[in-house]
């Protein structure tokens, strides 16, 4: 079961954090904080699901709500507000008590659609302790409009990323990303869900299991993070 932390914000503003801690037998030190999408907070079966299973993995993961999410608002925040909440976990991942609890060696941040677009415009105006970014369906832009693009800030960013993108994502195909992320330095890294939507669902036609499909995109970050922990 996650552990549940109170972070912060102002002295009259605060959201609740959940600490699921890697697996004893195989934890590699690292700990990656993911955020939720505009439309559900961390106890979503999607985050809970993801949280969990990179626990299961060796990597301890860290979930938190937006202070929109833990006042039972439905609109989110302005980008400044979101911003903060972020600044602030990342805060706690890296000095404070998740980071005695622990005691990683690695922080990546990322999360899904709008919570990770979030994170990368926090890595971009210089995060301190942020070693890598796992973004898990970045919203490129909103669905049907892909002339409006949120990508400028990424070439301020300087930490390697993860992009986990499904084939038919509304908000933005690995196609769309493709000549962005080709610009970046470094180059980012793509992982493509075939026949996936903007949540990694796929047909049931495809034959492929849902859970099997994010069995896959699960080893894969992993696999990921441990490879570029290890690097030079």
């Amino acid at each position: 079961m996650p552990e549940q932390y109170r972070i912060d914000l102002t002295p009259s503003e605060s959201v609740t954090a959940l600490v699921y801690p890697a697996a004893t037998r195989n934890r590699a030190g690292i700990c990656l904080t993911l955020a939720h999408g505009a439309g559900a907070g961390q106890s979503h079966a999607f985050m809970v699901r993801f949280a969990s299973g990179l626990a299961a993995r060796g990597i301890d993961a860290v979930t938190f709500n937006f202070l929109y999410t833990e006042q039972r608002r439905r609109l989110p925040d302005r980008s400044d507000r979101l911003e903060l909440c972020w600044r602030k976990v990342i805060e706690a991942c890296r000095d404070g008590a998740i980071c005695r609890k622990l005691k990683c060696e690695t922080l990546a941040i990322g999360g899904k659609s709008m919570g990770g677009r979030i994170a990368t415009q926090v890595a971009a105006g210089g995060a301190d302790g942020v070693s890598a970014l796992v973004l898990l369906g970045y919203p490129l832009h909103p669905p049907g409009q892909p002339d409006k693009l949120r990508a400028k800030h990424l070439p301020s960013i300087r930490a390697p990323m993860l992009f986990v993108q499904g084939s038919r994502d509304a908000f933005g195909t690995p196609d769309e990303l493709a000549p962005i992320i080709g610009k970046l330095k470094p180059r980012p890294a793509v992982f493509v869900v075939e026949g996936g939507d903007h949540s990694f669902k796929v047909a049931k036609k495809s034959g492929t299991p849902q859970e099997q499909v994010y069995d896959l995109v699960l080893d894969e970050i992993a696999r990921w993070l441990v490879t570029r922990r290890a690097a030079p």
